[in-house]
């Protein structure tokens, strides 16, 4: 049952994870691929939570503010808010999908090692038959 659920969770953060793509695609707006430096730098930010990522995403958008003329108010908020923060949920997104990955490998081999739910109960009652004998 957690093999299953965890492959349903896994599921709905790949429908998000298309969400937010269509988000970017449909505003014209890019999508980082795994090399661009905005990127790395949140991964190597290693945010503990989305208040640390919500940071981020203003620090970042600051240093857009500053970087050159045209760049109002109206356009940040318009423009680099959406498109930063989108994108950093998709690393977040990819993030928690790497180990969704690895926690769905882990409990399909503890399946194949110990068996399922039904079986380790019918090992315990046995064991405990044999002890009361």
């Amino acid at each position: 049952m957690e093999l299953k659920l965890t492959q349903v969770a896994r599921a709905s953060l790949e429908e998000l994870r298309l969400d937010y793509e269509d988000f970017l695609r449909q505003r014209g707006m890019p999508q980082w691929d795994m090399k661009h430096p905005l990127r790395q730098a949140l991964i190597d930010r290693r945010c503990r939570t989305a208040d640390d990522v919500a940071f981020w995403v203003k620090d970042v958008s600051r240093s857009y503010g500053q970087g050159g003329p045209g760049i109002t108010l109206s356009t940040l908020s318009t423009h680099i808010y959406p498109e930063l923060s989108a994108n950093a949920i998709l690393v977040l997104i990819a993030v928690a999908g790497s180990l969704l990955d690895r926690q769905v490998e882990r409990l399909a081999k503890d399946f194949e090692t110990q068996g399922g739910f039904s079986e380790r109960l019918y090992r315990v009652r046995t064991a405990k038959r044999k002890r009361l004998k």
